[in-house]
């Protein structure tokens, strides 16, 4: 009986440790992802600089020779790594919160698509983790489907970060990218593009649920230019994760956060997640709330050279109700009332 109830005690421990460690991992995970989202461009660039005024200025000199030869590369599908989008560092990532990536329906590795992701969050945490890791077995789920997600070109005239981002798969959210990858890459392409942007960025916060849609119609006019068809998905809990100080329109603070975004392509957020040692302090640490991402029905798209305003506008309209239609029918499955309402905005 000793025997037993040593052996009974080692075995809760060694779960207990294992737990721990298991925690730890996770939330180091996590913090490299925040710290990569928003210091790594900057901190590289000024690493790169200060090591050229070194003995060691000849590392900095090859880099920067590749980087020209280079340059071009994030606009012809970059340079994805299979290796890196399956790190295990991303499955503690994903068990963080954690995130789920929901498939409704199947898609034709014939045919291309740009899915348009909602709503932005404050750092896109599930858009990251579903399309650009294997975390949440996108490949699995979509075979023969090779995501691409879309973010600021800025991003990839950072040396260092550009590579980083390019080994996930993640692409320039602009028409040189996009256009080459719906036209000269074949097909089972998927663009993901988080079509809110960085204004609705500005509107993010836990218990809202609100997309900026209206007049965002660009990537309908690509969908027609290319016949790639147009597929919904809602990300649920991606405005929890993070609480922010929301300006309201005509205050100071918004016109700071809009001329900010004219000129830069960002808005600055003014935003806080949990500490890194304690749940109940202010940090950089998102909080650890359930992410389910849902991939709607692919809408088909003709293929339409020089679409007309009434053409874009029609399907864009289809668009809108097919995002509606997607979110009242998993908005109980996920923890919302009967209720709630999307705000299109």
């Amino acid at each position: 009986g000793t025997g037993s109830n040593i052996l009974s005690a080692l075995q809760d421990l060694f779960w207990l440790l294992k737990f721990k460690v298991e925690k730890q991992l996770q939330i180091i995970s996590v913090l490299q992802w925040v710290l990569t989202f928003l210091i790594m461009g900057i901190a590289c660039t000024l690493i790169l600089m200060y090591i050229l005024c070194t003995d060691c200025w000849a590392i900095a000199a090859l880099y920067l020779a590749w980087l020209v030869f280079d340059w071009n590369t994030p606009k012809k599908g970059g340079r994805r790594s299979q290796w890196v989008r399956n790190w295990a560092i991303w499955r503690y990532f994903r068990d963080y919160f954690p995130i789920r990536l929901v498939k409704t329906h199947n898609l034709l590795t014939t045919r291309n698509y740009i899915f348009g992701y909602h709503p932005h969050g404050i750092m896109g945490l599930g858009a990251f983790c579903n399309f650009s890791t294997e975390a949440t077995g996108v490949s699995q789920k979509f075979p023969g489907i090779r995501p691409y997600l879309a973010t600021l070109a800025g991003n990839f005239r950072m040396p260092i970060l550009r590579d980083y981002l390019m080994s996930g798969g993640i692409c320039p959210v602009n028409r040189d990218s996009i256009d080459y990858i719906l036209s000269k890459n074949g097909s089972g392409n998927a663009i993901i593009i988080v079509v809110g942007g960085a204004a609705e960025s500005l509107n993010c916060t836990p218990g809202k649920n609100s997309v900026t849609l209206k007049n965002r119609k660009g990537f309908v006019k690509l969908a027609l230019r290319h016949g790639a068809d147009l597929v919904p998905v809602y990300s649920f809990g991606e405005n929890e994760v993070y609480k922010q100080v929301i300006f309201e329109e005509g205050s100071w603070g918004r016109w700071v956060q809009k001329k900010f975004q004219k000129h830069v392509g960002f808005a600055p957020c003014i935003f806080h997640g949990r500490g890194l040692f304690s749940s109940n302090t202010w940090g950089l640490l998102p909080y650890s709330k359930p992410i389910t991402t849902v991939v709607g029905e692919p809408i088909t798209i003709p293929k339409i050279d020089n679409p007309s305003q009434k053409e874009v506008d029609f399907y864009h309209s289809i668009y809108v109700d097919s995002l509606i239609k997607l979110f009242d029918k998993y908005k109980s499955k996920f923890g919302l009332p009967e209720t709630e309402v999307l705000e299109v905005n």
